[in-house]
């Protein structure tokens, strides 16, 4: 008699077999899907034969030491055809789609919209940021948008008085280092915390207020307020590698990153406690001044819900607006024929000691100041790279064919990574002199057609809520500092351009180090 032999009780043949089979079928129905949404293969392709776990490897590692953006823009000038603004790629074994094409970024973001999402983002963001509106999709993200919208009305965004009493705690500390070089960058996120705390939680954290400067702070000090900016930084440090890890993420999580998420909570929970303990009627009586959680209150009370949101909102206001002051000073003090420029159109708007005429609109009317934050978000995005996935299969409009400018075939669940900060460096768009920092471009005609090619605050439906909020208080401080100080210094030393620190946001990774005049 002869025995029947079951192929799963030998699983070393029936696994490869069914592991090629799964291959041959999911090949021929890429090829019919490719054939039938008019796509072809993507031209650019590259990778360090490890499964991309060298390139993911280096790229921590570029994190580390500051230089990954420049990395991330050098790859595009080393695949086959530079010219062709995308490439695949592979890291930590997973097949990525990288561009700097702005069509593609604006099917991304815009046009095909519904095509993608953030995907893993809130699995590797949720410990720290929880369910807010930079991490939720779908009908998540629409009802934190509708919630949050109203928060960012031009009202509340010319409230410039408020930022005052911060500038003068500010300026103090600037003006105990006359004469010497000092780090002005860890200054700038001092003061964002401070007047993001009292936009958001109507009390200011108050970080700026120290005894350096003659400060009594017994009275400042709650849970979590002394470690709050060290353990936030920290732990957008483990997401910048949790990201970077993709589907990865939960490799990353120790004891450090825990113990980080816990002081920030705390901290956020000291003021979503204090305003849960106000009864609708009080919140409604509180009517001195505009505060972001207040009104937030108004519509929702779950705890959760409120931290969540404010957390994910002052991540956004407290740290790209101190990378936009932070470089805006680096490059102004680099270059002091620009800041004397600069100073020169606000003292002749302004004078040197008026405030009244300091509001939302006049700061607007500065076409210099303008044109020195368009160029330092142009060569220094706060979110120099992000990425989609795919929620089916799709298509974008470039990187395909032999010369590249036909569509490419995007799968369900293909991650695609978008580089702002390389467009915004590419001389297609900005000419030979892109890497220079040139406010006076932005007075040019070129730049008025730049479109997709300059996105600093993303674009489509998920374009950033806080935009004219972040413009209006980096204004306000460098109009004070024009016009208070006289010249600006920057310390020798510097590698040109700087290293960049990048978590989440971007900022320097040295540090901004200046000597400041009156």
């Amino acid at each position: 008699m002869i025995e029947s032999v079951s192929i799963f009780q030998h699983w070393y043949i029936a696994v490869p077999c069914i592991f090629v089979i799964y291959k041959v079928v999911d090949y021929v129905r890429t090829l019919y899907v490719k054939r039938k949404l008019g796509a072809q293969s993507i031209l650019n392709k590259r990778g360090d034969g490890w499964f991309g776990f060298k390139t993911g490897r280096l790229t921590v590692k570029y994190q580390k030491e500051g230089t990954a953006v420049a990395i991330s823009q050098q790859r595009f000038r080393e695949v086959d055809h530079p010219e062709v603004f995308t490439y695949q790629d592979r890291i930590f074994g997973q097949t990525v789609v990288i561009t700097k094409d702005p069509e593609n970024i604006k099917a991304m973001l815009a046009t095909q919209f519904s095509d993608f999402v953030l995907g893993e983002r809130l699995k590797a963001f949720g410990p720290l940021l929880g369910e807010g509106i930079f991490t939720l999709d779908h009908a998540g993200w629409k009802d934190s948008r509708a919630m949050l919208r109203p928060q960012f009305a031009r009202e509340q965004v010319a409230h410039v008085r408020s930022l005052e009493p911060h500038i003068q705690y500010l300026f103090k500390h600037i003006d105990l280092h006359k004469g010497e070089y000092f780090d002005i960058q860890e200054l700038f996120f001092r003061f964002t915390v401070d007047s993001a705390t009292e936009f958001l939680f109507g009390s200011s954290v108050s970080s700026l207020q120290d005894e350096s400067i003659g400060c009594n702070t017994k009275e400042l000090d709650f849970a979590g307020r002394l470690q709050f900016a060290d353990s936030f930084n920290k732990a957008q440090v483990y997401l910048a590698v949790r990201t970077t890890l993709s589907n990865l993420y939960w490799l990353v999580n120790p004891k450090e990153f825990r113990n980080c998420n816990q002081v920030v909570h705390k901290f956020a929970n000291h003021y979503i406690d204090l305003v849960l303990s106000y009864s609708p009627e009080e919140l409604e009586e509180k009517g001195n001044g505009y505060v972001f959680l207040y009104e937030l209150a108004k519509q929702v009370r779950d705890p959760k819900i409120l931290r969540d949101q404010s957390l994910n909102i002052l991540l956004a206001g407290r740290d790209t607006t101190a990378g936009l002051l932070s470089f805006a000073i680096f490059e102004l003090a680099r270059n002091p024929q620009k800041w004397a420029k600069l100073r020169a159109e606000i003292l002749q708007r302004f004078g040197p000691t008026d405030l009244e005429d300091i509001t939302f609109e006049s700061l607007k009317s500065c076409e210099y100041l303008k044109a020195v934050l368009n160029e330092t978000l142009r060569l220094y995005p706060s979110v120099p790279r992000n990425a989609r996935y795919a929620t089916k299969d799709t298509t974008l409009p470039h990187g395909g064919g032999p010369d590249g400018a036909s569509p490419i075939f995007i799968g369900k669940g293909q991650l695609v990574v978008y580089n702002i900060s390389a467009t915004q460096c590419d001389p297609y768009y900005y000419g030979k002199d892109a890497d220079v920092y040139r406010p006076e471009r932005w007075f040019e005609e070129s730049t008025r057609k730049l479109g997709w090619a300059y996105l600093p605050f993303n674009g489509g439906p998920r374009i950033c809520l806080g935009q004219q909020f972040a413009l209006t208080e980096a204004s306000y401080v460098l109009t004070r500092m024009a016009q208070t100080y006289s010249s600006l210094t920057l310390r020798n030393g510097y590698d040109y351009p700087p290293r960049k620190m990048t978590h989440l946001t971007m900022c320097l990774f040295d540090g901004a180090w200046v000597k400041v005049e009156k």
